[in-house]
């Protein structure tokens, strides 16, 4: 709600909204409706997106709904991006929630300040990380504009709440400072990942059923590297897998279906020769 305030005043009549519904409490009509009756009071167009939420992991499950649902929207609307209203706070807990997992460093990036999503056909953009939940709220009590708390942020069953409420307790952890740090390394992923590309561009031999990578002075380039070649053969690995497996790696192995030999200065790749029978 404080998005979309903000949204309106800078931009006036300029935005559309939407509002998903996964169906998950009965509370979210009646919100979804809130966000509506505010909209039509500022002369914005308004949409109500439902969605059927698939079984597995809630939260990532709610997560791809949702944003397969907005992308839709917004490719249909011929809208430029999708803003949503992550902040300070949300980074915060983003970032050590990474860090007690041991994530590398395209996990320790955060909640990207732009992004692209799976599923999501139009750029996502998050413009408040510099904002604290509070400032929110106070935007939204000094303009006299209703909102609603989700109950779930309640939720102790789920490990952002945890890490929220530990950070409510320990006043001396700045969630601003640790935003900042994450967008520095957001900055630091987003030049990798152009050191990637730059070596594909110009390193990278694809020949029939094989591709060679050079071997990069930094095992995060040529842990990007080593999966985007295992892309090309059709399997998808994460590159915190891919790193944990180069680190490993002495003189060839497989992961993924695909074989990975080390030679002088390339990781050649290969799909693993099928096994002999007998």
């Amino acid at each position: 709600m404080a998005l979309l305030v903000l949204a309106h005043a800078f931009f006036d009549r300029m935005i559309e909204v939407a509002t998903v519904d996964h169906g998950l409490r009965p509370e979210a009509g009646e919100e979804c409706a809130l966000v509506a009756r505010t909209c039509e009071e500022r002369g914005i167009a308004c949409h109500i997106l439902k969605v059927t939420v698939a079984e597995g992991n809630l939260q990532d499950r709610a997560r791809s709904a949702r944003y397969a649902a907005l992308g839709q929207w917004a490719r249909d609307r011929q809208l430029a991006a999708i803003a949503t209203a992550h902040h300070a706070d949300d980074q915060a807990e983003t970032l050590l929630m990474r860090l007690n997992r041991g994530s590398g460093l395209a996990g320790l990036a955060g909640i990207r300040s732009s992004t692209m999503i799976e599923g999501c056909p139009v750029p996502v953009i998050r413009p408040l990380l510099q904002f604290r939940r509070e400032e929110l709220r106070a935007i939204l009590r000094g303009t006299g504009t209703p909102f609603a708390d989700d109950p779930s942020n309640r939720d102790e069953s789920f490990e952002r709440v945890r890490i929220r409420r530990e950070l409510e307790k320990a006043d001396w952890i700045d969630p601003l400072a640790l935003a900042r740090s994450a967008a520095h390394l957001e900055e630091t992923e987003r030049a990798l990942a152009s050191i990637a590309d730059q070596l594909w561009d110009s390193e990278v031999t694809v020949t029939d059923g094989h591709i060679a990578v050079p071997i990069a002075d930094s095992i995060d380039v040529s842990s990007r590297l080593v999966a985007r070649a295992i892309s090309g053969f059709g399997q998808t690995v994460s590159l915190g897998e891919v790193a944990g497996f180069l680190k490993t790696l002495d003189r060839r192995g497989n992961i993924a279906g695909i074989l990975i030999e080390k030679q002088q200065d390339v990781y050649a790749c290969s799909p693993e020769p099928p096994r002999r029978s007998g």
